[in-house]
C-alpha cells in the first residue's frame, strides 16, 4: 500500500510526512502548494496537506494523523479507551490553545489579504501563546504529553514550536525548548524535515 502527501514541507503536510517516516510507511510525495491547480484538483478548498489512498481522498492533517495512526497502531492508544479520550484532550487542547493562536497570526501577517489584516492582533497571540505553552509545559507526563512515547499530539505540539519560531513567538521556556529538541532528534523527524 502506497499513500501519496500532498503539501509543501513548510505547512501542515509537514506532520503527515512526519507520521509516516515514523509509522516506516511507504508514501510519495508532491510538494504543491496551497490553492495550486494540483491541489484544486483533489481538494476544491485548494488547502493542504491531502493524503491520497486509492480511491480515497483525505483533508486535515489531524483527520491524517489519527487514521494513520489508528490504521497502523502507532502513536495512539486504541479507541473507546480512558487514555485515547486523554490524548484526544491534549490534541484538542493543541489545537485550541496553541495551533489557533498561530493560525490567527499568520492570516494577519501573509494569508489575508492585505486590507483585512490587522497587525495589532498578533501581539496578543504571541502572549497567550507562551502562557499556554508553559501550561503545557508543567502538565505534561514525562519527557512527551502522556509519559514516555510520543503520540499524534506530540506531533501536532512539536510542529507547531517549529512554526513559532519561525512566527517568531516567544521560545516557550526551557522545558519546551527540551521537548522540541526530544522530538527534533527522532531520526523520522529529520528525513521529514530534509523531504
Amino acid at each position: 500500500m502506497t499513500y501519496t502527501v500532498y503539501g509543501a514541507v513548510r505547512s501542515r503536510a509537514f506532520r503527515v510526512l512526519w507520521l509516516l517516516e515514523e509509522l516506516g510507511l511507504d508514501y510519495s510525495h508532491v510538494p504543491a502548494g496551497p490553492q495550486s491547480e494540483e491541489i484544486r484538483k483533489i481538494s476544491p478548498l485548494g488547502k493542504i496537506p491531502v493524503l491520497v489512498e486509492g480511491d480515497a481522498v483525505l483533508r486535515d492533517s489531524t483527520a491524517i494523523l489519527t487514521y494513520l495512526a489508528d490504521k497502523h497502531g502507532g502513536f495512539t492508544h486504541p479507541a473507546g479507551t480512558i487514555a485515547r479520550a486523554q490524548q484526544d484532550a491534549w490534541t484538542f487542547r493543541i489545537l485550541d490553545e496553541v495551533e489557533s493562536l498561530l493560525w490567527t497570526a499568520s492570516k494577519h501577517t501573509f494569508v489575508l489579504p492585505e486590507a483585512e489584516r490587522v497587525p495589532e492582533v498578533k501581539p496578543a497571540c504571541a502572549a497567550e501563546y507562551a502562557r499556554n505553552i508553559t501550561r503545557i509545559m508543567e502538565e505534561a507526563e514525562g519527557p512527551y504529553l502522556m509519559g514516555d512515547s510520543p503520540l499524534v499530539p506530540d506531533i501536532i505540539l512539536g510542529h507547531c514550536g517549529t512554526w513559532a519560531q519561525v512566527a517568531k513567538f516567544p521560545d516557550g521556556g526551557a522545558a519546551f525548548a527540551d521537548y522540541l529538541a526530544r522530538l527534533r532528534a527522532r531520526p523520522a523527524f529529520q528525513v521529514a524535515a530534509a523531504s
